[in-house]
């Protein structure tokens, strides 16, 4: 059998607000609905085309409970003979989804799909509807803090004594600044979506902006903060990611039905990797998965000509820089800034990270190969490798 060219044709996300922000008043589905009706409309394709629609939550529970695509995928507009089905990997949710859509395609099961992810954390933070095993600790599976993000955060500084509390406060500070350049350059302009939300007063309220950017942070202020994960520990609400709340979609499609349909691909799938780690070092999950999604594709990764790799925390992002040999301040690496700016709504994050890729290649047609990669909980990785078609 051979396989189907996959192409991501489109990206879009709401504003990402802050937990209990500015989607207070608002249903985790409705993010959701909103992404998908928008990838159709600004598409120009019919609903009755797309032939399945897998969206991601990492809390399955409540309104992210209901089989989020098939839910969202009906209140969106997609007829009832549409498919859908929801995802759990955690942080690499909507990632997730988008390689189980792009391999439908490649095999040729179907042509044209939607994946995604939306998380409400305001309405469902991390852990408040886990009920984990008692067999993790009592057999020591893992260990206590494994399943604490933020201690396993501080657990990689411990393995990785050089990355310290000054390097990752200096990646913070430089995520906060080129995510203030790329709003003032309308880098998001093509992947955001504004949304009309209610705020605590009742009132409507165009959303445009993602809500937790601190533009105006400073090295000191950073230095400033406390450490909640442990006594003079390193890990800090500024070089983390923070609670948060958005959505997600993606546009995939077989190379030729695109071109059947008269859309333009953005970037070829060309290889991915899941892989998993220690627990305890939950973060350190974009190295072996980069590794394995590179020897898949037969590249390098001084082939990459733009990496996003999401920010779950500072330290996180270093170690992965540190292995292979990249500097702390690569300009190919998150050039638009990262989620330590514009926050992480778990699950839906992995289309956001495909989202600035495209825009990166959009406006730099030399750069061929791309990397999308993050941690993820209970210690995994995840990595995919796109092509620029243009």
């Amino acid at each position: 059998m051979s396989l189907h060219d996959v192409v991501l044709v489109d990206a879009v996300r709401v504003p990402f607000g802050k937990a209990g922000g500015v989607y207070a008043q608002t249903r985790a589905d409705d993010l959701g609905v909103a992404v998908v009706k928008a990838l159709l409309e600004r598409n120009s394709l019919d609903p009755a085309l797309v032939e399945d629609i897998g969206i991601a939550a990492t809390s399955q529970t409540g309104d992210q409970g209901v089989t989020l695509g098939r839910s969202i995928g009906l209140l969106a507009g997609l007829p009832n003979t549409v498919p859908g089905y929801a995802v759990d990997r955690m942080c690499s949710g909507a990632m997730t989804a988008a390689t189980q859509i792009a391999s439908e395609i490649a095999v040729g099961m179907i042509d044209i799909g939607i994946a995604g992810g939306v998380e409400h954390m305001g309405r469902h933070p991390i852990g408040s509807n886990f009920d984990v095993n008692p067999r993790f600790l009592v057999e020591r599976l893992v260990a206590p803090d494994a399943l604490n993000m933020g201690a396993t955060a501080e657990n990689l500084h411990d393995r990785l004594p050089s990355i310290t509390r000054e390097r990752t406060d200096a990646f913070a500070l430089r995520s906060q600044q080129r995510t203030a350049a790329a709003y003032a350059e309308e880098r998001f302009s093509m992947q955001l979506l504004p949304f009309a939300a209610r705020d605590p007063e009742g009132a409507w309220t165009l959303i445009t902006k993602d809500e937790p950017p601190r533009p105006d942070t400073s090295l000191q202020a950073l230095a400033g903060l406390k450490t909640p994960f442990r006594p003079n520990g390193r890990v800090t609400a500024g070089n983390a990611a923070g609670l948060n709340d958005g959505a997600t979609a993606a546009l995939l499609m077989s190379a030729d039905k695109a071109a059947a349909l008269g859309l333009k691909g953005r970037a070829r799938m060309l290889a991915y990797a899941f892989v998993g780690v220690e627990p305890e070092i939950m973060g350190y999950g974009p190295v072996p998965s980069t590794i394995k999604a590179l020897a898949k594709a037969g590249l390098t990764i001084d082939d990459m000509a733009v990496i996003e790799i999401n920010e779950a925390f500072a330290v996180q992002v270093l170690a992965f820089l540190e292995h292979f040999g990249i500097a702390d301040d690569a300009p190919h690496v998150n050039p638009y800034g990262g989620a330590i700016a514009v926050g992480h709504p778990l699950a839906s994050s992995g289309v956001r990270l495909m989202a600035n890729m495209v825009e990166y290649f959009g406006s730099h047609p030399d750069a061929r190969y791309g990397l999308t990669t993050m941690c993820v909980g209970l210690g995994m990785g995840a990595s995919v490798i796109w092509e620029n078609v243009r």
